[in-house]
């Protein structure tokens, strides 16, 4: 494994990652894989948002290797099914040692549910958030060039709190904005630069 001057780190099979994906198997296929495609589909964008949420003061491998637990736990993450929790829902999560057990994170997920249900009767979650997508994306060189936040991630953040959403501050927004490729923030460098589709290599 080497380092590239650029910033990305060179890995055994000779492609170009950041850092942060480049030991651990878990980030690594998830960066190869994931991070940074297009999503487009409501129950796939209110998991992110959610997962998001959970991920803040935590690192994200620790959120991706407690993803299938989190994905048994809240119902597949089914925005109506979510919704609908109640009381014993809250206690139910609260006991589950496979999640992160944080009852305001907990609550956050099921209003931000019912938000994305309100939200169908506007046009619903997806557009409301891919209506955010810059004019320009950053090219970062190094890991150091790429921005926490954005006047997009500022303006969807506010946005999305006045119909109704928590935790979705502008600096996890533009966590969602890049892993869900509103915007590109692979180093120039790295294979993965312009593999979503929205923004040229």
């Amino acid at each position: 494994m080497t380092e590239h001057p650029a910033g990305t780190v060179l890995g055994d099979d000779g492609l170009a990652r950041p850092p942060w994906a480049s030991t651990d198997p878990l980030l690594r296929d998830y960066y190869d894989t994931e991070w940074g495609l297009p999503v487009r589909d409501e129950r796939g964008l209110y998991e992110r948002i959610s997962l998001e949420a959970f991920q803040a003061g935590l690192s994200w491998a620790t959120i991706l290797r407690k993803r299938p637990a989190f994905r048994a736990a809240f119902d597949g993450f089914r925005p109506d099914t979510v919704a609908a929790y109640s009381d014993a829902d809250v206690e139910r999560l609260m006991g589950d040692a496979g999640i992160v057990r944080n009852r305001a994170k907990i609550l956050a997920a099921i209003t931000n549910a019912r938000a994305t249900v309100a939200l169908r009767d506007e046009g619903g979650l997806v557009e409301f958030v891919w209506s955010f997508r810059p004019e320009t994306t950053p090219e970062p060189r190094t890991f150091d060039d790429v921005p926490t936040r954005s006047p997009e991630s500022l303006a969807l953040s506010k946005a999305l709190r006045g119909k109704g959403f928590a935790f979705v501050g502008p600096t996890t927004m533009y966590a969602l904005m890049e892993a869900i490729g509103i915007i590109d923030t692979h180093l120039v460098d790295s294979h993965r630069r312009g593999s979503s589709g929205v923004w040229p290599a």
